[in-house]
């Protein structure tokens, strides 16, 4: 992707189902979980570098000594810093990490998961993490404050901990309640409550209160793990078991590479369901919610998720490949004068199906690697004057690469959101190559809406989709349609998505045109192509994947489709400064 978007958060846990001293004599270390979740992380450190946090709990240890640890750090950094920190620390069966990207704009040390409740009674401990963004946090929020409560701080992942952490205390105090009818005291009392928690009576009264998309993870201070995925499926969730570890993480390759494991070792956690760890060790799996229309994430599988994922490397081949038609017919079929590449690095897989279709076709293609992605420039050290065109340099290409004014250049990304880079930067520096003509593909549909359940994907008026369709619009003096859909959005915002209306009246081609000549450079020479594959061959290529909201605008949550017409309501007050 030219435009790096900000990955959804990881997750990772872990939990040793025999005593330390058995990791120490069969792998000659006490640490064999911490150094396990220490690589679970780093293997997903692309899903977040700007903070990372850890939590263990030990079961052995009696009151008076810690028990319940947890640690946090800032930075791409985070992971080694933490770790070299707490190694002779953390010596608990029960271990947790999480990596952050924030998808809200709030940063610091307070919002870096895991996020921890702290408490005298073992039970009502809670440390929490997840990757997630809520929809309806402002109705959660209410809901909490009409229980009494006062949460200190107004964000989605601190809200959750004492909604959670609320629903805990009610089934510790059922447990006292129960415990006190047979005649327990004192230390009894307190092992019957830490031996009987029912982490799914908590998670029952607490999950169903929120619309988005979610893993949540747990571990309780008496020992209880958990791991929960949304009722639409919308964010990943993996987990493998044998008779020595449970372990969990956002990505089944994370689980191969750290354990050793084959593909089908791994099983994905189902919508609604949750993994549940007792203190004891057994493990089940509940479902805690009914499942909703299945709705997981096709970008995962486009852009997100690690390629090394045997099926995904499948699906972004078949991405590129399914693009084949679209491409011949935009180099007028002439295969033996066109040069194929690639923008690096994530694009790469699906420029290899895109050759191999060509392959089947016409047997060799020629293929170069064009362009090159030098390290981050310090345009800090510019003025302001000069640090677009500081910028602009971030790419570089392979000069003698193609035959001037002869070849055509045919060059895949995995998608296109703002558009910014290849105007500022990949048009103009394609063009002192001199081709005949650029084709630039995207093996993802148009980028029309952005994304609410935990990418950070642009704002509506970001999108190049968008601003082409609203420049078409203006200029075919559709206005109306504009106040219209504002009208609809602003009165009746849970209906439908009423942004699709804006896209409706254009083909795809007639965007793409329009798109063509929003980020053409000026002075440039080449022509310019926009190839972007279907929604049919998105579907084809991912079948097992059919959240494409980023493309259609079917958010499969009512929170979602409020917070897209919200979008726009927002970009006509604030942008068009549009008056009704």
């Amino acid at each position: 992707m030219i435009e790096q978007l900000k990955h959804e958060c990881g997750v990772a846990m872990i939990r040793l189902l025999k005593p330390l001293d058995y990791y120490e004599r069969k792998y000659g270390t006490w640490a064999y979980g911490f150094n396990k979740l220490y690589l679970m992380m780093e293997k997903q450190h692309n899903r977040g570098q700007e903070g990372a946090g850890i939590a263990s709990v030990s079961l052995t240890n009696g009151p008076g000594t810690e028990y319940m640890f947890r640690e946090k750090a800032e930075g791409k950094d985070a992971i080694t810093e933490i770790f070299s920190r707490v190694k002779h620390e953390m010596n608990g069966e029960l271990l947790m990490g999480h990596l952050r990207y924030s998808t809200t704009g709030k940063s610091g040390l307070t919002f870096v998961h895991p996020f921890l409740r702290r408490n005298n009674w073992r039970a009502k401990n809670l440390c929490l993490c997840g990757n997630f963004n809520m929809t309806n946090i402002d109705e959660v929020f209410q809901y909490l404050t009409e229980q009494g409560q006062s949460p200190r701080i107004y964000s989605d992942s601190y809200i959750t901990l004492e909604l959670m952490g609320h629903r805990l205390d009610r089934e510790v105090e059922r447990l006292f309640v129960e415990a006190k009818a047979q005649g327990l005291q004192g230390i009894e009392l307190t092992r019957y409550i830490d031996n009987h928690v029912e982490i799914g009576n908590v998670l029952r009264t607490t999950m169903g209160h929120y619309d988005g998309g979610y893993v949540m993870c747990g571990l309780t201070g008496s020992g209880e793990m958990f791991a929960v995925r949304d009722p639409w499926g919308i964010r990943p969730a993996f987990y493998y078991r044998d008779d020595e570890i449970i372990a969990f993480a956002s990505e089944r390759p994370v689980l191969q590479t750290t354990f050793d494991l084959q593909a089908n070792d791994i099983h994905e956690l189902q919508a609604g369901q949750a993994l549940i760890v007792h203190r004891n060790g057994e493990s089940r799996l509940e479902q805690i919610m009914p499942a909703q229309q299945f709705s997981a994430c096709s970008f995962e599988r486009i852009y997100f998720s690690r390629g090394s994922d045997c099926d995904i490397y499948q699906e972004r081949k078949r991405l590129g490949e399914q693009l084949t038609p679209a491409i011949l017919q935009a180099i007028d079929g002439d295969v033996d004068h066109t040069v194929f590449s690639y923008i690096p690095n994530t694009a790469e897989v699906a420029f290899y199906g895109m050759t191999d279709g060509f392959r089947k076709l016409h047997g060799d293609v020629r293929i170069e690697k064009v362009v090159w992605k030098d390290i981050k420039l310090r345009t800090f050290i510019a003025d302001n004057s000069e640090r677009n065109d500081l910028a602009a340099h971030v790419y570089d290409i392979t000069y003698g690469s193609l035959h001037p004014y002869e070849d055509n250049l045919v060059i895949i990304d995995d998608s296109i959101v703002r558009g910014t880079t290849l105007k500022e930067s990949i048009f103009k520096i394609l063009d002192r190559l001199h081709p005949k003509k650029i084709v630039m593909v995207s093996s993802s549909p148009q980028i029309r809406y952005p994304d609410y359940y935990g990418i950070d994907m642009p704002s509506l008026e970001e999108l190049c989709a968008f601003r082409a369709a609203i420049a078409l619009i203006k200029e075919r003096g559709m206005q109306n349609l504009i106040a219209e859909t504002y009208h609809n959005c602003k009165t009746s915002p849970m209906a439908a998505n009423h942004v699709r209306a804006i896209y409706a009246p254009f083909s795809v081609d007639e965007i793409n045109h329009k798109i063509i000549e929003m980020l053409r450079p000026k002075g440039m020479q080449a022509p310019i192509e926009l190839v972007y594959q279907s929604i049919e061959g998105l579907h084809q290529a991912c079948p097992n994947h059919p959240g494409d909201w980023y493309f259609t605008g079917h958010y499969p949550t009512p929170g979602g489709i409020r917070l897209a017409n919200r979008a726009f309501v927002n970009y006509v007050e604030q942008i068009l400064q549009f008056q009704l």
